[in-house]
């Protein structure tokens, strides 16, 4: 079932509002994603309290060419 959005101006001022921001590299599937969010945000009201709908995650799809570790780029080939 999905739930409705709820704009943080709607959020108790009691509920936590953490906001996850996850930059991983491209490639993960939808279901991949939903599974993750849905683990996230169980933990955080597991953890911190207040309700499934105070937690906000933005997830960002960068692309190997946008990504470098130890002076590479992740588009080049690794050895």
């Amino acid at each position: 079932m999905r739930r409705p959005h709820v704009h943080p101006s709607n959020h108790k001022e009691s509920d936590p509002m953490p906001t996850y921001h996850i930059e991983m590299m491209e490639g993960r599937t939808v279901e991949q994603k939903k599974k993750l969010v849905q683990e996230i945000t169980r933990i955080t009201v597991e953890v911190l309290g207040g309700s499934p709908e105070s937690v906000d995650i933005l997830i960002t799809d960068v692309k190997r060419e946008n990504w470098a570790t130890g002076g590479k780029l992740w588009s080049e080939p690794r050895s």
